[in-house]
């Protein structure tokens, strides 16, 4: 896989943007369950990078999970690394993408992931599609990012949203290349869909056509059928479509859902479902009307359909016997400008963001090789297990709005086996928005969520703790809660943030270090030879 600054034409503007192997977005990788991938990334770009394998477990492998200063160091300009991607009971559409500040704009592409030889998807389809939703960035994005870094403002939003790399009918200049999915007449397609949007989610729809969800972030979902998804950063989906109108074309539209008071991008990117065969077509596609930007009851409706499968051939083990749990408050924040300095954030200060008032600072040598070799002064294991005080959440926070913890690399330790439950809780501190949380090195379930404030004695009769959906990002709603489970059966540093690319670049983010079990086998692989070395080490 080969990085390099290329030139690309969008909305009737040249751009040079980091792409891999001179496409946008980059080259599907295929596997089967349980495979082992070998990939060398080659950097040819301005910058250091890192790339990311989205849901691939690793297991006992985190070297090559990718996150930049928590499992390995940037890959410098004119430097190569080859990565192992060791995948386990991933089964369905996953994806990869650079893990260094903004880059994954760019530089992204699909990893899928067939059954065994032998084995057989739990449904029938005739052909497939890979559908990737996108950003397009007026100004050089890496510029945008160091300015904003530099005086603690935010990015410009982006001016157009993309399906398979092109905004589509709705903006100037894009009519002529939109995306054309060509399609046969009564047959069944899987759709791969892929979010790889930086800071919104999606409502995404076909005029006139029931989609079938069948699987999301590599796990398979009972059957249920919808006119609509919801589609979050991070996440995938798949999806059966079948081509049974009358032939013609037809819109497949994306609606961002970006309920916020955060500025936001709210066009509109298009695609044409196109039927074969020969008939007049009509001069414009039949359209189809979408949730809005702040629909939160069609978000969370949707949220409700996802159940995992949990047949025979796809059991599903839900933990039960918990012996660690997280109450984790999920807040955008801000810090005070430094005396002397200019800052472009709210007040006149700097944005922030945390989890339990503990806004992550990355280290500058990564924090697994530090770990792996016990170096001293790195990071802290304190990391709070609960906030720092109780208020309410998402509600008036009056005076409770307090300035998180900023400076120290913090992360929370892990027994293994352990089975862990995580609730987030959103806050109103300084303005709630929905928040995709991932999980690297784990898929978990998730049994419950809800608006407002969590409460034992409300929250928990809602859990649904028999089928509850395999994921390992989870769209925590505005406002609300969400609980997740887990078995803590991979060693090694595992990274967790939101997927909204500006909060996890102000510190929405930490990491776990889960111990080594009693085997070899239960036990985390020796450091491997040609780890991209860290600055100054």
């Amino acid at each position: 896989m080969q990085l390099q600054e290329t030139q690309f034409e969008r909305l009737c503007e040249n751009k040079s943007i980091l792409v891999a192997n001179g496409s946008f977005p980059g080259p599907t990788v295929w596997a089967h369950q349980g495979d082992t991938v070998v990939v060398t990334v080659v950097n040819n770009g301005n910058y250091g990078v890192t790339i990311h394998w989205h849901g691939a477990r690793q297991m006992c492998n985190p070297w090559h999970d990718g996150p930049e200063y928590v499992t390995q160091c940037p890959i410098q300009p004119k430097q190569n690394f080859t990565q192992t991607v060791v995948l386990d009971r991933e089964e369905g559409t996953l994806w990869w993408h650079a893990h260094s500040d903004w880059a994954r704009a760019s530089v992204h592409g699909a990893l899928i992931i067939y059954p065994k030889p032998g084995n057989e998807h739990p449904y029938k389809h005739d052909a497939e599609r890979t559908i990737i939703l996108g950003e397009w960035y007026e100004k050089n994005l890496t510029e945008m990012v160091i300015n904003a870094t530099r005086t603690g403002g935010d990015v410009d939003t982006s001016v157009a949203y993309t399906i398979n790399g092109q905004p589509g009918d709705f903006y100037h200049c894009s009519k002529e290349s939109t995306y054309r999915m060509t399609v046969d007449p009564n047959k069944t397609y899987l759709l791969r869909i892929i979010s790889a949007i930086m800071n919104e989610e999606m409502f995404f729809g076909i005029a006139d056509h029931a989609l079938t969800l069948v699987g999301m972030d590599g796990a398979y979902l009972d059957q249920v059928t919808t006119s609509y998804i919801m589609i979050a950063p991070g996440q995938t989906m798949d999806v059966l479509v079948m081509t049974d109108q009358e032939p013609g074309r037809y819109y497949m539209l994306g609606s961002p859902f970006a309920d916020t008071q955060a500025p936001s991008d709210t066009t509109t990117p298009s695609a044409i479902l196109h039927y074969n065969g020969g008939y007049e077509p009509r001069k414009y596609p039949n359209s189809i009307t979408l949730p809005g930007s702040t629909d939160r009851d069609s978000a969370e409706s949707f949220m409700r359909l996802l159940k995992s499968l949990a047949d025979d051939k796809h059991p599903i083990k839900v933990p039960l016997n918990i012996t660690k749990r997280l109450y984790l408050t999920v807040s955008v924040n801000n810090v005070e400008c430094a005396e002397g300095d200019t800052c472009e954030g709210p007040n006149g200060n700097r944005h922030s963001a945390s989890l339990n008032n503990i806004s992550w600072t990355a280290p500058n040598i990564d924090i697994l090789q530090a770990y792996y070799r016990k170096l001293p002064g790195i990071y802290y294991t304190d990391f709070p297990d609960q906030p720092p005080r109780y208020f309410n959440f998402t509600g008036d926070v009056g005076d409770n709005v307090t300035y998180p913890v900023v400076g120290r690399t913090v992360v929370e330790p892990i027994e293994y086996g352990s089975e862990v439950e995580i609730t987030f809780q959103g806050t109103n501190i300084p303005a709630a928005e929905n928040h995709p949380m991932h999980l690297h090195g784990y898929s978990f379930y998730l049994i419950g969520f809800g608006r407002g404030n969590f409460s034992p004695n409300t929250s928990i009769p809602t859990y649904n703790l028999p089928r509850p959906p395999k994921i390992n990002t989870v769209a925590i709603p505005k406002n609300g809660w969400a609980t997740i489970r887990f078995k803590a059966d991979n060693p090694g540093v595992w990274f967790m943030h939101c997927h909204l690319e500006r909060h996890a670049g102000w510190g929405m983010a930490m990491a776990f270090i889960v111990s080594n079990g009693p085997t070899k086998e239960t036990s985390m692989r020796d450091m491997p030879p040609g780890m991209p070395p860290c600055p100054g080490s």
